[in-house]
């Protein structure tokens, strides 16, 4: 079944290109195995672009299923092949109604197994809570959406893929990715970005 996770590789143009990882997101090795000897983290990405030259922003809406993505590479090859992780946390419970919403988290090989446990061990209960009739789907959802916002700093992101015609489904509310660092001057992971991101456009 593996463990997958999505590369994206920042271009010169500030755009990205993807590949993917079949066992990237088994545990956060690939943090410390992609450098500038090891793009390709020794083998564990895959050489073949999902594809190229995409939108930070488009990243999240048109390639990051959480369905199918365990965790999100952000690798800079311009600062010695930084990486940053995020954990996808899918908000939803599969029962077949707007199955993209999620949640990217921050993460780091020390942080993210406790990460994982908390949202898993939240979205149980209220998965429960709903059949028990208690609250409402949406009302749980709500509720999962702010705890990970508020506990981890989670970004929400609704997945719609590419190219799919989205004019007459449900809208939850507005989605939220950090800023490009290079327009505003400061890091991706500035503490007052994330407790005010900025709408995507």
């Amino acid at each position: 079944m593996g463990h997958r996770a999505l590369v994206a590789y920042r271009r010169r143009d500030r755009l990205y290109d993807l590949r993917y990882s079949h066992w990237g997101g088994r545990d956060l090795s690939l943090v410390g195995a992609i450098t500038p000897d090891t793009p390709l983290g020794d083998g564990t990405v895959e050489a073949d672009l999902v594809v190229d030259a995409v939108a930070r922003d488009r990243i999240l809406t048109g390639y990051l299923d959480p369905r199918v993505y365990e965790h999100l590479y952000l690798v800079s090859p311009r600062e010695e092949y930084d990486v940053e992780a995020y954990r996808i946390c899918w908000l939803d419970w599969g029962d077949g109604r707007d199955q993209g919403r999620a949640a990217i988290v921050e993460t780091t090989p020390d942080d993210d197994r406790t990460i994982e446990t908390r949202f898993r061990a939240t979205k149980t209960t209220l998965g429960d809570v709903v059949e028990m009739g208690v609250l409402s789907r949406r009302a749980a959802q709500v509720y999962l959406e702010s705890r990970v916002c508020e506990e981890d700093g989670g970004i929400v992101y609704t997945y719609r893929g590419v190219g799919e015609d989205v004019e007459d489904r449900y809208r939850p509310p507005p989605d939220y990715w950090l800023p490009d660092p290079q327009a505003s001057g400061r890091e991706f992971d500035d503490e007052t970005d994330r407790g005010r991101s900025e709408p995507f456009g």
